[in-house]
C-alpha cells in the first residue's frame, strides 16, 4: 500500500512569544519541522503533505523542496479539521500517517509499527504511559483491554484524569476509512474544535480494530509549546547524539557538554573536550583531539590533528598532523596542508597554507597562497582589501616573514625570500634575498617627555 504522510504545522505557538512560526524554531541547528520532514522522508516513495496556517509564507519559504505538498488551513478549527483539508488530495487506496510539526524526535521505527496496522486495514494509534499525564488526552479501554475512545483532558471526568496512558496524536489508517471518519467529526466539546482523536470512537463503532503501539521513550512524543520545552528537547536530543558518538568510539570528556548540530564522521581514538559545538558536516580523522570551547562547522580534519581551546573552524579542510590554537579562527575556503601550525590569535580566510608552514602568533592571513616550510612572524597582516576589491598574496616555499610585516596585495614573495621585521611590502620580493622597508633609527639627544602642568 502506498503511503501518504500528513504533517500538521498550522499552529501559532503563542507561548513561544516569537514572530517566528513555532515549527521554525531550531533544535540542534535544524527547525522543528525540518526534523519531522527528515523523518518522513525515511519512508521511501511516501508523498508528504504539510498543513500550514500561521506564518504559512515563512514556513513554505524555509522549505523550497518541490516534493512537499503544502495545504493551507485558513481557520485553525482543530486537528480533525486540519486533516480534512488534506484528504481530498489523497487517493482511497493509500495508507495515511499523521505527524506533528512540533514533535521533532519521533522515530522511523515507531511510525513503521503504526503503519503496519493501517496496511492491514486497521487503525494504528501511538500511546505512552506518563507519570504526569496532565495536558494529554487519555486512552479509555474496556474490560478486555480494547480501546473504546480517547477523552481530551478538558472533557475528561475526575476518574478519567487518573488514567496514565495518554494519546500522542500519532495515528495511521487507510485513507478511505479515515476520509469517512473525519467527515463524521463534530465539534461538540469544551474546545469547540474538530478533534482527530474522535476518529478512534468512530472506528470502534464501525467494528474496526484499533491497534496500539506504546513508546518507551516519552521524549519521542513530546511537543514544543514554549521555550522551556524546546530547551528540554534540545538536551534530550544532544544526549542521544552523545551516546551515539560514544558507541561509535568517540571519547567525550563530558557528554552533557557536547552539541552536535549536524553530522559527525569520526575515526579511531578521537577525543572531544567540553563545550565543543559541531555544526553541519564534520569529519574527524584518527586520533584527532578537540579542545574545550571549540566550534567546528562543515569541516574536514585529517589524522593526528590537535585543535586547542577556543578555536572556530568553518568550511575548512585541515591536513594530517596539524596543530591549531588556542584562540584561532579558520574561516571558509581555507586549506591547511599536513603538519602546518596555526597559533594563538591567528585568523586565516580563503587561503592555502603549505606543508610544515607556521603562523604562530597574532596574524591575519586572507586571500593568500603559502608554500611549504614558511615561517610567518607575529603580527603579520596580508592587506588583501583596497576598499573596493580583494587581491591575492602569494608566498613561495621556505620563506621567512619577520614580525610586524604588512604584505600589501597583490604581491608575491618568492621562494627562499626573507622579509625583515617591521616591513611594509608593496612590490614583489625576489627569491633568496632579504627585503625590508624600514625608516632609519634615530635618537634625539636631550629630548624630554612632556608633563602635565600643575593646576
Amino acid at each position: 500500500m502506498d503511503l501518504s504522510i500528513i504533517i500538521l504545522a498550522a499552529g501559532q505557538g503563542t507561548r513561544m512569544r516569537s514572530g517566528l512560526p513555532k515549527v521554525l524554531h531550531p533544535l540542534a541547528g535544524r527547525s522543528l519541522l525540518g526534523h519531522v520532514i527528515e523523518t518522513a522522508r525515511t519512508f521511501a516513495g511516501a508523498d508528504i503533505h504539510v498543513v500550514v496556517g500561521h506564518g504559512a509564507g515563512q514556513v513554505r519559504t524555509a522549505f523550497p523542496d518541490a516534493d512537499i505538498h503544502w495545504v493551507i488551513q485558513d481557520q485553525q478549527l482543530g486537528t480533525g479539521h486540519a486533516v480534512a483539508q488534506v484528504l481530498p488530495g489523497i487517493a482511497d487506496d493509500r495508507a495515511v500517517v499523521v505527524m506533528y510539526g512540533d514533535v521533532p524526535l519521533i522515530r522511523h521505527a515507531t511510525l513503521a509499527a503504526l503503519l503496519a496496522d493501517a496496511i492491514r486495514g486497521e487503525i494504528g494509534l501511538l500511546t505512552a504511559e506518563l507519570d504526569q499525564p496532565a495536558g494529554y488526552g487519555r486512552i479509555v479501554r474496556d474490560d478486555h483491554g480494547q480501546i473504546t475512545a480517547i477523552i481530551e483532558e478538558k472533557d475528561a471526568s475526575d476518574a478519567q484524569r487518573l488514567i496514565r496512558e495518554i494519546n500522542t496524536g500519532f495515528m495511521a489508517a487507510p485513507a478511505d476509512r479515515l476520509r469517512g471518519w473525519v467527515a463524521a467529526l463534530d465539534n461538540n466539546n469544551a474546545q469547540g474544535e474538530f478533534y482527530l482523536t474522535d476518529v478512534i470512537a468512530l472506528a470502534v463503532r464501525d467494528g474496526v480494530k484499533v491497534g496500539t503501539v506504546t513508546t518507551q521513550d516519552p521524549h519521542e512524543i513530546l511537543g514544543v509549546n514554549d521555550r522551556m520545552q524546546l530547551a528540554e528537547l534540545e538536551r534530550c536530543y544532544q544526549r542521544q547524539q552523545a551516546e551515539t558518538c560514544m558507541q561509535s568510539g568517540v571519547t567525550l570528556i563530558d557528554p552533557a557538554r557536547f552539541d552536535l548540530r549536524g553530522t559527525l564522521q569520526a575515526g579511531e581514538d578521537v577525543v572531544i573536550d567540553v563545550n565543543a559545538v559541531l555544526e553541519g558536516e564534520v569529519v574527524l580523522g584518527d586520533r584527532v583531539a578537540i579542545g574545550p570551547n571549540v566550534v567546528l562547522r562543515d569541516t574536514r580534519i585529517g589524522a593526528d590533528v590537535t585543535v586547542l581551546a577556543n578555536c572556530v573552524i568553518e568550511e575548512a579542510t585541515i591536513g594530517s598532523g596539524v596543530r591549531i590554537g588556542p584562540f584561532s579562527r579558520i574561516r571558509p575556503e581555507t586549506r591547511l596542508a599536513d603538519h602546518a601550525h596555526v597559533g594563538n590569535f591567528v585568523e586565516i580566510k580563503k587561503s592555502d597554507v603549505g606543508q610544515g608552514s607556521k603562523i604562530n602568533h597574532l596574524s591575519y592571513i586572507g586571500d593568500t597562497t603559502i608554500g611549504s616550510s614558511v615561517n610567518i612572524g607575529a603580527g603579520t597582516i596580508t592587506c588583501n582589501y583596497d576598499g573596493a576589491n580583494k587581491h591575492r598574496t602569494v608566498i613561495g616555499n621556505d620563506v621567512f616573514i619577520g614580525s610586524d610585516t604588512q604584505l600589501v596585495a597583490p604581491v608575491e614573495v618568492k621562494d627562499g625570500a626573507t622579509i625583515g621585521a617591521g616591513s611594509t611590502i608593496t612590490r614583489d620580493a625576489p627569491a633568496d634575498e632579504l627585503t625590508l622597508s624600514r625608516a632609519p633609527q634615530e635618537t634625539r639627544k636631550g629630548w624630554q617627555r612632556p608633563v602635565k602642568k600643575k593646576p
